[in-house]
C-alpha cells in the first residue's frame, strides 16, 4: 500500500453526549452493552428530558505513514465517554456551582492526562447548547474562550459618496439600491475568561447584558446608514460592522473582568467577517 509523506495535520472529532434528567437514567442507558447506539444524535438516547452536550476534540500531529491515522476516532470517542461524560454528569447534578470556563479547563486537564502521550491533544471545545461554547487549549493555561451568539435585524446601503453613481453601482451592485436592503445579522462574541480559584467569572448573563446594551439596542431594527452615528460616514459593510461591534464591546467587557478576543458577524449564512482576524483553524 502506498505511503504518503505528511506534515502535521489537525484532526477533530465531535462526540455528542446526552445526560438524562434522572441519575438512574444515566447509569442505565450509558451501559456499553446497549444494543442500539446512535452516536450522531448522542449517547445515551433522548428518552424524555435530556441535557445535550457536544465535545469537539482536536489533536495535532503527523499521521502514521502506513495507516494514515493520527488516532482512531473510536479511541477518541471512548476516551471522551469514559472520562468526560461522568464529569459532565457530576457538573450537571452538583449543588456546588462551577463556572463553565473552569469546567472546560477541568475537562481538558483530565482528558490530557488520559490521552495517548504520542498524540498531542491541542484543543477541546465544549458546547452545552447550540449557541454557546467554551474552548480550552493546551497553550491557554490561565483562561478559556467563551463564545455566545446573538442576532439583530438591520437595513443598510453600501455606498461611497466620493465615488460616482456608476462606480458605486459597479462596486456594490444591488447592495447600492438607494432605498437600502435588510439582513438578519448573526454575531458571535468570543471572550477570554480567566480560570482558577479567585478568578473573576464573567457569566453569560453579564455578557448578554453588555451585548444587548452596546450592540443590539443600538442596531436592531435600524437603518445603519440613517439611524446610527457609527455609520454616518463609514460604509456599513460586514467587515466594518464586525470592527465597530468589537470596538463598542471591548472596554465594557474589560470592565466586567474579562477580555474580548474577537467578534464575528454573519451578513448571510455564506458571508461573515471576524475582527481581529482569525483563521478558520482558530
Amino acid at each position: 500500500m502506498k505511503k504518503l509523506l505528511c506534515k502535521s495535520i489537525a484532526l477533530r472529532r465531535t462526540v455528542r453526549i446526552g445526560i438524562p434528567a434522572s441519575a438512574a437514567g444515566m447509569q442505565r442507558k450509558i451501559s456499553p452493552k446497549e444494543p442500539h447506539r446512535n452516536g450522531f444524535a448522542g449517547i445515551p438516547p433522548s428518552d424524555g428530558f435530556t441535557a445535550h452536550h457536544e465535545v469537539t476534540v482536536e489533536c495535532i500531529g503527523v499521521p502514521d505513514a502506513r495507516t494514515g491515522y493520527l488516532i482512531g476516532i473510536q479511541e477518541i470517542d471512548a476516551l471522551v465517554r469514559a472520562h468526560l461524560a461522568p464529569l459532565l454528569e457530576s457538573f450537571f447534578r452538583s449543588s456546588e456551582p462551577i463556572h463553565p470556563a473552569d469546567a472546560v479547563t477541568h475537562m481538558g486537564d483530565i482528558l490530557q492526562r488520559n490521552f495517548p502521550q504520542a498524540i498531542p491533544l491541542s484543543t477541546i471545545q465544549w458546547s452545552p447548547g447550540p449557541f454557546v461554547n467554551y474552548i480550552w487549549r493546551t497553550s491557554m493555561r490561565d483562561h478559556a474562550i467563551m463564545t455566545e451568539q446573538f442576532e439583530f435585524s438591520a437595513a443598510h446601503r453600501l455606498h461611497c459618496p466620493e465615488l460616482s453613481d456608476d462606480e458605486n453601482q459597479r462596486t456594490f451592485g444591488k447592495c447600492n439600491h438607494p432605498s437600502g436592503h435588510g439582513h438578519n445579522y448573526r454575531i458571535a462574541v468570543a471572550v477570554r475568561v480567566r480560570t482558577g480559584t479567585g478568578a473573576p467569572a464573567l457569566t453569560t448573563g453579564v455578557l448578554e447584558a453588555i451585548v444587548t446594551r452596546m450592540v443590539l439596542d443600538r442596531f436592531d431594527h435600524r437603518h445603519l446608514n440613517v439611524d446610527c452615528v457609527e455609520f454616518a460616514e463609514l460604509n456599513p459593510s460586514v467587515e466594518n460592522i464586525a470592527r465597530v461591534c468589537h470596538d463598542l464591546l471591548s472596554d465594557e467587557i474589560t470592565a466586567a473582568g474579562a477580555a474580548l478576543d474577537h467578534v464575528t458577524v454573519w451578513e448571510t449564512a455564506k458571508t461573515s467577517a471576524t475582527y481581529p482576524a482569525r483563521s478558520l483553524a482558530d
